[in-house]
């Protein structure tokens, strides 16, 4: 079998796989449950590809969501629910109701515009699956529980502002994340690590709500905080090793200057550009 551009043979190699007898031992074990964390994770591999700019593991990074596409609609297919035409019906219907200023009478939309008809669609069609029943769910009802915590949070935020339910300036959430502080460091003088928890889940939350409001996604914050401790850690090791010593041995007092001296290039770099 040879490889295509056709997403037919992405569908048949799917197919060749799940098939008892022949197939892949792993795959015939599978089920939509089993894979589904994977498809967190390749989507997750997409957006590190992007934001290293590597269109060449962007191409194989999208394959790989794409499979996982192909991999829930072969199992559905083998139980008569549904196939790989009928999500692509799906999501051509949908996209071409959501776009009435370019596929119906609605034209000349500003972009704030376009976003507020998408969700006022987007609206009216989960009414019509609840069949309109008065009290069949609440305002939140719709936010997956599967999201990322942070994601989670200021989709939850946004539609709560939906109401009115918001702050109104930045500032202000940047003062309840320093109330949310204070709270943590009055929970860790009560030795209750139960309402720690609690009260350093409310400063993410915040925190997220921050991002929300100055148009910033908080896991991409988190990201890059990851990678600039990842950084600045592996400068630590490199200079100790370059001096003869280990991690091991080595005080905090000297792998914080250490970490301050990281800094201090990075920041130099950024001026130089």
């Amino acid at each position: 079998m040879l490889a295509s551009r056709d997403i037919a043979r992405l569908i048949e190699i799917m197919a060749a796989l799940r098939q008892p007898g022949s197939g892949c031992p792993w795959d015939l074990q599978q089920d939509s449950a089993s894979i589904a964390p994977y498809v967190i994770e390749e989507a997750y591999e997409v957006v590190d590809a992007i934001e290293r700019g590597d269109m060449a593991d962007l191409v194989d990074e999208l394959g790989d969501l794409l499979l996982q596409v192909v991999f829930h609609a072969q199992m559905a297919s083998e139980q008569a629910m549904f196939d790989f035409g009928d999500v692509v019906t799906a999501i051509t219907a949908k996209m071409i109701r959501r776009h009435p200023h370019v596929f119906g009478d609605a034209r000349d939309l500003s972009p704030a515009a376009v976003k507020q008809l998408w969700g006022s669609i987007k609206g009216q069609e989960k009414a019509a699956r609840l069949g309109n029943v008065a009290g069949a769910k609440t305002l939140l009802a719709d936010i997956p529980t599967t999201l990322p915590g942070l994601t989670r949070a200021v989709k939850l935020q946004a539609k709560a502002s939906t109401i009115g339910f918001d702050w109104n300036d930045p500032r202000q959430v940047l003062a309840k994340i320093r109330e949310e502080a204070d709270e943590i460091e009055a929970a860790l003088d009560a030795g209750e690590p139960a309402a720690i928890q609690d009260e350093i889940g409310d400063l993410f939350f915040a925190l997220a709500n921050l991002a929300r409001h100055i148009h910033v996604d908080p896991e991409t914050c988190v990201r890059g905080a990851n990678a600039k401790f990842e950084r600045r850690f592996g400068f630590i090791e490199q200079e100790l090793a370059r001096r003869g010593d280990s991690l091991a041995g080595a005080t905090l007092e000297a792998m914080e200057a250490l970490w301050q001296q990281a800094k201090g290039f990075e920041r130099l770099v950024v001026k130089g550009n």
